[in-house]
């Protein structure tokens, strides 16, 4: 691969995620926090994400696979994202908050797919294969969530914004800025111009490995939001200061990262994506048995990089399986589609699940973490029995 093209795509990837990571992590904590957010409330206010995601990636897809160059749908949603993520700094009632976030989203989650599509359409270009070379473009989404992670910790233990939490917007909007310029100077990406994309990606439905496949990742996709929720809450509730969680959850992408160019070919060259996939899912269970435990504290800790494991052997693994199975005409399309149905409805109905199980556990105005817990963990393990049983190897 040329470097030129390396960097772009690597660039985009880092972007991508450095801005997601900024926010989603962490901002739980200021919602119920300074904000004094219900648990509910908090769940409808990440809600507005998968929202986002159920539509907006399929119409970006569908965008991009007919009628507007890839590069250019991205930095026009980019900027607008900035400017969105902006104003919500300055929301602290939920109403005008849940507004903010639902348009930023909008703008946010019509990029999730291209980021991906753009660097398939190019390595598909230049007929390189993206089992191999793909590795290479993805670790730089766990780095970008990590530095941006370890940069967000640094910044509060020298300025004490930690406590507000607002700073994480700030930053997010910045970010989203750079971003959107810098899109601008990504590879050309015309339309393909042909057919009707989403309508042709739909039938990958009839395929029963995928089907099993999209099923299964909705129910982690809603289980995750368990740990976007609860995470960072949970840590400064086990004595974890608020300006060593960003640092702490970051210890995932690190990992994430070294298992992407380490891990990811190995495991699916000797196990196939079935067993690459199972070995993802337990990593998840393994995660919430941790937080079940709770205690010593460094246990929380220590377990984060399964988080990062998981990630490359269950979603990035995903993403790679579905693109196998797309033609160049709905490449764009099909990511979509795999964003909309995991990201947006995994996604969302694990927001709504996970806040109504969090304020069920919530007494005295504390969060009962361990009851919390064990229902992503006794969940997570049935998902994985039905991997196991129905996933063809």
């Amino acid at each position: 691969m040329e470097w030129k093209l390396y960097f772009a795509l690597s660039f985009a990837m880092f972007m991508e995620y450095a801005i997601w990571g900024a926010w989603m992590p962490v901002l739980a904590a200021r919602l119920v926090g300074p904000l004094k957010m219900s648990g509910k409330q908090t769940g409808w206010i990440y809600a507005t994400f998968p929202l986002a995601c159920i539509f907006m990636p399929l119409v970006s897809g569908q965008l991009a696979d007919k009628y507007v160059n890839t590069e250019i749908i991205l930095a026009v949603a980019h900027l607008l994202g900035a400017v969105c993520m902006y104003f919500a700094v300055r929301q602290t009632k939920f109403k005008s908050l849940f507004i903010v976030m639902f348009l930023y989203s909008l703008c946010y989650c019509a990029t999730l797919p291209l980021v991906n599509s753009i660097m398939f359409a190019h390595l598909a270009k230049n007929n390189l294969d993206p089992s191999v070379h793909s590795k290479w473009i993805f670790i730089w989404a766990p780095v970008g969530w990590a530095l941006i992670a370890w940069s967000l910790t640094g910044w509060r233990w020298k300025f004490k914004t930690g406590e507000k939490g607002s700073d994480c917007l700030y930053l997010a909007a910045v970010l989203s800025l750079v971003m959107g310029i810098g899109c601008f100077f990504l590879p050309d990406t015309p339309p393909a111009g042909v057919g009707t994309p989403i309508i042709q990606a739909m039938s990958m439905f009839t395929n029963f490995n995928f089907l099993v496949f999209i099923v299964v990742s909705m129910v982690f996709f809603a289980l995750m939001q368990f740990y976007f929720l609860g995470t960072a809450p949970f840590m400064q509730d086990m004595g974890i200061p608020a300006k060593n969680v960003p640092a702490s959850m970051g210890i995932a992408q690190a990992v994430q990262a070294i298992a992407t160019v380490t891990l990811m070919t190995l495991f699916m060259d000797k196990l196939g994506i079935k067993w690459t996939l199972v070995v993802g899912a337990i990593c998840w269970f393994i995660l919430y048995i941790a937080y079940i435990k709770q205690k010593p504290q460094w246990i929380i800790v220590a377990c984060q990089p399964f988080h990062g494991l998981a990630y490359v052997l269950f979603v990035i693994v995903g993403q790679i399986f579905a693109d196998t199975l797309a033609s160049d005409e709905i490449r764009g399309s099909v990511q979509s589609l795999l964003f909309a149905a995991t990201t947006g409805v995994g996604l969302f109905v694990g927001t709504q699940f996970a806040g109504v199980i969090m304020d069920k556990f919530r007494k005295d105005n504390k969060f009962q973490w361990r009851s919390i817990f064990i229902v992503p963990c006794g969940i997570a393990l049935i998902a994985i029995l039905l991997l196991v049983i129905f996933l063809k190897g």
